[in-house]
């Protein structure tokens, strides 16, 4: 196992140079025991609750090999496109294991959803009546609450939920559910979402409160016992080696205190407690590994890779943060400045400016870590760039190709020449 700092990754040097022997590099790696590891982890935190379900956000890892792995330790999933309602299916999991996040959502995705029998968690109150008429309604609907007048520091992913275009207001919530209602829909669930990458127990225990307060009162005005409360993901993770990681015996145990103090005191002791995390799965499971083609010295000193911002978008679109180790060199003293870049024709196409590494030679390989969520599944083709592969460590040690990388075949498979 290589070592750098606290971030590691799961293959020795040498392993790792036997994997690149056989899949070249750009491609991002991720490792099954980790993933495993971080499910049973979340799974473990809400033990206490009845029935609790994490609902695998597909799109931090759209691959089905992935959902396969957490469904196999009981995750359902979180699907907001036709396409990650496929892999669902394709990954075997169907029913209302499936929740469907609506956000501007189109016929044949709803069309798709209740094919599959899944729970639909409408963003809208305009959609239910668009619903009913392409689709028809679900045996199980639930609507997903924006407390903007509650939350008004917001996120720095998501932003202040005022200004967010996702969900319903606090009377939008109730009149929803009684137009539902009287539409003859019975089963019911309450959803949010206003948090990504947040790594404080507060902003979790502050969600849970809202969102039981909501439940409790949607009961006492409206005569419906919500059957699950879905608290949304956003459990951050540590993305810089000094970073302190989410305390989920914290976020636990509070929560627990919350459920008792407002639900069961409101008659609501049989709730399911759902989230539907996907970087807390995946995030830390998953590296970005690359081989350095150039050295350019100017007024800077740059870093030229054979991967760019198609391979991992994060640092050019949020400014984010991600470790990277040079392989071999883990112990080297960090005594030179570079911005590590690739190859489009944009000038933030940079997965770190002004970083501080070991000297590096061309040939050398990167690590760049915890890419397992929103990394490879943010992709894009600009400037004619070619997604990556995308190689599974299994538990047993061996790595398996779960994605080819794409190919100019494929890119220019949906073009119409002419004759």
């Amino acid at each position: 196992m290589i070592i750098d700092s606290t971030k590691k990754f799961p293959l020795d040097t040498d392993e790792l140079r036997e994997v690149i022997k056989k899949f070249p590099t750009p491609f991002h790696l991720y490792d099954e025991k980790t993933i495993r590891e971080n499910f049973r982890r979340l799974r473990e935190t809400f033990s206490w609750a009845p029935d609790f379900r994490e609902h695998f956000a597909i799109k931090a890892t759209p691959n089905p090999h992935i959902v396969k792995i957490l469904a196999e330790d009981g995750a359902g999933t979180d699907c907001s496109s036709l396409a990650e309602l496929f892999i669902s299916e394709r990954a075997g999991v169907v029913g209302e294991k499936i929740i469907l996040t609506s956000n501007d959502t189109p016929a044949d995705e709803f069309q798709k959803a209740i094919q599959l029998g899944a729970i639909i968690n409408l963003d809208d109150i305009t959609h239910i009546d668009y619903l009913e008429k392409n689709a028809g309604l679900p045996q199980c609907l639930s609507f997903r609450y924006n407390p903007a007048d509650l939350m008004n520091e917001g996120n720095d992913i998501i932003g202040r939920p005022a200004e967010a275009k996702y969900g319903l207001t606090r009377q939008q919530i109730f009149d929803a559910y009684k137009i539902a209602q009287d539409k003859g829909v019975r089963r019911f669930g309450l959803h949010t979402m206003i948090a990504s990458n947040e790594r404080k127990t507060e902003t979790f225990l502050y969600t849970a409160k809202i969102m039981f307060e909501l439940a409790a009162e949607i009961k006492n005005r409206l005569g419906i016992n919500l059957e699950f409360v879905n608290l949304g993901g956003g459990f951050g993770i540590p993305y810089r080696p000094e970073e302190k990681p989410v305390d989920y015996k914290k976020i636990g145990e509070g929560i627990h205190e919350l459920y008792e103090k407002i639900l069961v005191a409101n008659g609501l002791e049989k709730i399911r407690i759902a989230t539907e995390s996907g970087r807390a799965m995946t995030g830390d499971a998953g590296w970005l590994v690359s081989t350095v083609l150039h050295e350019k010295n100017t007024y800077k000193n740059y870093i030229g890779l054979d991967s760019c911002m198609a391979n991992l978008m994060r640092p050019a679109l949020y400014g984010a943060y991600h470790h990277i180790t040079v392989v071999g060199k883990e112990n080297f003293p960090r005594d030179h400045v570079y911005d590590v870049t690739g190859s489009l024709c944009e000038n933030n196409d940079k997965f770190a400016i002004d970083r501080r590494l070991p000297k590096i030679s061309v040939g050398d390989i990167l690590i760049i870590h915890d890419t397992g969520a929103h990394g490879h599944a943010m992709g894009f083709n600009y400037n004619g760039k070619l997604r990556s592969a995308e190689l599974l460590l299994r538990e047993n040690g061996k790595v398996e190709m779960i994605r080819r990388a794409e190919t100019l075949e494929d890119y220019f498979a949906t073009l119409n020449f002419g004759d």
